[in-house]
């Protein structure tokens, strides 16, 4: 990684040739290369939160009623994460193809336009976060047993938002280039820096909740500061630039109608959690949402690495895609799908086998570990096919196939999860609390049956129209 990093950086001004090495390069070490720092920058990402929980729910006396507290934060949480994706997500493969098009001005102007929008929407969110966010919380299912220690979190978690969003947003366009250990190294700092602070804040300094968002707002604070550095500095292909900063609409609105399937995944998280929140507080109490929170908590293991192997190859299929390279574009999406059906495979072997180990992660409560166990294994019962949704998802906005990964994502969310949530434990009555649980692995079964049938037949289109381009 660091060869190729240095031949990268050593010629990042001297143009096209440098680039090629994405279709040059043999498949399976240019994957390994590329998704290996993505895959570690998601896990990196994810200790942010999970790091938090862990530390909150051994807080003592209060760990149990805290970690419930701050886990009906995550909605909040994830909206914040989902627009950064929807300017992110949607501007990188854009600006990918452009550069396999051998057209780099449109690319810069690609992340001159996502960079602006990023800190307008960050503004707009730090505002609704500030004022809003009790009545959110409280309609996102805290009680008033918790409701104290979530208003306590997000009143300063909002006041990084900013950062969150550039960390975020603009760090996918350092690995669409192909700068892969460069984008590890953006959350890497922000995560160590997390780790640290934590325990310091929360324990030394007796502060709690609070102590846990200050600590995360200065981490991602860090991790924008490296971001924005880099993209500014001589090492990147594509650069911010003034004359780029502002709205055009010819550029920005492809990005967000690509983006707009990741900004669905990622946002309706939080939608999903509200609804599973709201509906397990009724059957179930606080201890079936802090249940939950534990539940998205391992969820994210899974995810996000899955996202990383995506992201990893993403650079690779736009710039093939972009340059016309149809053999390429397909044996990269055969060997993503068989990695991320092997790391599926081997997580969901590790929840059936010890679900206690990981309820033991996030909480001491020996009541709320005994709860989760059971729970855990009937949640991500049918997580081994995810590797399946992802792969193909992740490809079609990699092919930047917008009206494909609208489709794909709201068919899993809104048309398969939402209802199943409310219509188990009617159907389920002996016991409905884990009915809601069972409302998981039921739309995932169905939903990557779908996905599968979907992308075969488009994929097949896609290739034909590239061989005979």
């Amino acid at each position: 990684m660091e060869q190729m990093e240095k031949t990268q950086n050593s010629s990042a001004a001297g143009g096209q040739e440098s680039k090629e090495f994405l279709r040059t390069e043999p498949l399976g070490r240019l994957l390994l290369r590329l998704a290996l720092p993505t895959v570690a920058a998601q896990l990196i990402n994810m200790l942010y939160n999970i790091v938090d929980r862990i530390y909150i729910g051994h807080i003592p006396g209060i760990g149990a009623t805290a970690l419930t507290g701050v886990g009906v934060c995550m909605p909040l949480i994830m909206i914040v994460s989902a627009f950064a994706a929807l300017v992110g997500y949607g501007g990188a493969p854009r600006a990918s193809i452009f550069m396999g098009k051998k057209d780099n001005e449109s690319a810069e102007k690609t992340l001159g336009n996502c960079f602006f929008l990023q800190i307008l929407i960050s503004i707009v969110l730090t505002l609704i976060l500030l004022i809003w966010n009790r009545d959110l919380l409280m309609a996102f299912g805290a009680s008033e047993n918790t409701i104290g220690y979530g208003v306590s979190y997000m009143n300063i978690y909002a006041l990084g938002t900013i950062f969150v969003e550039i960390t975020l947003g603009m760090n996918a366009f350092i690995t669409a280039q192909g700068f892969a250990k460069t984008g590890m190294l953006s959350v890497l700092i922000g995560a160590v820096t997390n780790i640290i602070l934590d325990p310091i804040f929360i324990f030394g300094f007796d502060m709690d909740v609070k102590g846990a968002a200050l600590a995360t707002i200065i981490s991602q604070a860090l991790s924008c500061v490296w971001v924005v550095g880099f993209l500014c500095g001589k090492r990147t292909f594509l650069r911010i630039k003034r004359k780029n900063l502002g709205l055009t609409p010819g550029i920005i609105l492809p990005c967000l109608a690509l983006g707009i399937a990741t900004f669905i995944m990622q946002a309706s998280e939080s939608v999903i959690s509200v609804c599973f929140n709201s509906s397990l507080q009724k059957y179930g109490g606080d201890i079936a949402v802090g249940a939950m929170t534990i539940l998205t908590s391992v969820m994210q293991f899974a995810m996000l690495p899955l996202q990383g192997l995506g992201q990893g190859a993403q650079p690779i299929i736009s710039y093939n895609y972009g340059a016309g390279d149809a053999g390429r574009v397909q044996a990269a999406f055969k060997l993503l799908l068989k990695v991320s059906l092997g790391y599926a495979a081997l997580l969901w072997g590790l929840v059936m086998l010890i679900p206690g180990g990981f309820a033991s992660m996030f909480t001491s409560d020996p009541q709320l570990v005994d709860y989760t166990r059971t729970a855990l294994r009937i949640y991500m019962g049918a997580m081994v096919l995810m590797g399946i949704q992802m792969a193909c998802q992740m490809t079609f906005n990699a092919l930047g196939k917008a009206t494909e990964s609208i489709i794909v994502a709201v068919m899993r969310k809104f048309v398969l999860l939402i209802p199943l949530i409310y219509i188990m434990p009617h159907i389920m009555r002996a016991d409905q609390t884990l009915a809601v649980y069972m409302a998981e692995p039921i739309a995932d079964v169905i939903a990557v049956s779908f996905t599968a049938v979907l992308f075969s037949v488009q994929f097949r289109k896609i290739i034909k129209s590239i061989q005979k381009a």
